[in-house]
């Protein structure tokens, strides 16, 4: 299998000729990553992203056989505010249908916002504190963001947990771009988002971005500054940040 690995700053990247290739070999690490963790911990707590971008690595996770998900709570990173509870646009059904309800974990925490925004960022918050988070999966947007904090909401050094935002204009034409909604005007315009010290709290993050939409975003994540302009360059300071691109997204031909 072709690949090409490098380092920047503290991030590990490694790059494939083809997008199966990256999500195959991004399953393995989480899953032996989950293993290793098991021998060592009773309980693991992992969130997840939820995007098209995650198919190939959610496919592998969903069809392990190694993996003891008894032992592990899970979570996912954001949410639309105001979709109704069985829109399939939700993030939760999303990742029930691709991976919770396959592999049946000790618990599926999902953010609800039928009470309301406030009520949900409460109650999410509540249950992130009870321990620490070991693993996170996730993707980059278009423009850089990770989970739903976009370039003009993004804080390196946010005091909360999960907060209420507003979504950028890119992140919502990539909604569309995705397939995951039929016109700009559908997509909507909030939602509630783990934010970027809460990701970054994670003991292992696993960072998987497909396709030629994201070359712009990679570039920046590696070469740029590292400032919210692109939320995704503040990976390059994790200790423990593996990102796994294809060739569309990295832009080069893999050797």
């Amino acid at each position: 299998m072709n690949e090409l690995s490098q380092q920047v700053d503290a991030l590990r990247v490694r790059v494939f000729e083809t997008r199966k290739a990256m999500g195959t070999a991004a399953g393995k690490d989480v899953a032996a990553k989950i293993n290793e963790l098991l021998r060592e911990k009773e309980i693991l707590r992992i969130v997840f992203a939820a995007a098209p971008s995650q198919n190939e690595l959610l496919d592998y996770l969903a069809n392990d056989q190694t993996i003891d998900w008894s032992r592990i709570d899970v979570f996912h990173m954001d949410e639309y505010v105001g979709l109704s509870v069985d829109a399939p646009q939700r993030f939760a059904h999303f990742l029930t249908q691709k991976l919770f309800a396959k592999v049946n974990p000790r618990t599926v925490n999902l953010i609800d916002d039928s009470a309301g925004a406030v009520a949900a960022c409460e109650q999410y918050a509540q249950l992130l504190k009870q321990a620490p988070i070991d693993i996170v999966c996730l993707g980059i947007g278009e423009n850089g963001h990770l989970a739903f904090n976009d370039p003009p909401v993004a804080d390196f050094v946010d005091s909360e947990l999960i907060k209420r935002v507003q979504l950028d204009d890119v992140c919502r034409q990539q909604q569309v771009n995705d397939g995951c909604f039929a016109t700009f005007d559908d997509v909507p315009e909030e939602a509630l988002t783990l934010t970027i010290p809460t990701l970054l709290s994670g003991q292992h993050l696993f960072c998987v971005v497909p396709g030629p939409t994201k070359h712009d975003a990679i570039q920046n994540t590696l070469y740029g500054p590292i400032t919210t302009e692109c939320p995704a360059s503040i990976l390059r300071q994790h200790p423990a940040c593996t990102l796994y691109v294809d060739r569309d997204s990295y832009g080069q031909p893999v050797l």
